[in-house]
């Protein structure tokens, strides 16, 4: 799917997310990690990726497998350092940061989460595995 950078587009994101997860039978819990972290690849898209820009799009691709979802997101923005990042948003440190927490948030929910950087843009790859009882289903 493709959206212009506006924040008040994430909720069409959402309700994408959750219908693909329900698809893929996630069940309640695991559909609000997934789709909590894809709202928010998709906000750092938005905010530092594009800066609101409306005119520049934010590419969300969901790829269903039998044992996972895999989910990217890109911007064409220039990147940004991951190593500049908030380690641990949970340290003493950084308890009271107003912001700072996405990428930790998507490494808490997520099964992996990868960072892709090029001269076209920003990849952010997330990964959610079913349970193994689930991925026997029909």
């Amino acid at each position: 799917m493709r959206i212009p950078s506006r924040l008040e587009l994430l909720g069409v994101v959402d309700s994408v997310t959750n219908s693909v997860c329900d698809r893929m039978k996630f069940d309640v819990d695991t559909t609000s990690l997934i789709s909590m972290s894809v709202i928010e690849a998709g906000t750092n898209a938005i905010q530092h990726g594009h800066h609101r820009d409306a005119t520049r799009p934010v590419d969300i691709d969901f790829k269903l497998f039998r044992d996972r979802l895999e989910v990217t997101v890109r911007d064409t923005g220039p990147g940004f350092d991951p190593m500049a990042i908030n380690g641990d948003a949970t340290s003493p440190e950084h308890l009271l940061d107003a912001r700072g927490r996405g990428i930790f948030i998507m490494r808490s929910c997520m099964d992996s989460v990868e960072f892709e950087f090029s001269s076209t843009g920003t990849v952010c790859h997330l990964l959610k595995r079913l349970p193994a009882e689930s991925s026997t289903r029909e």
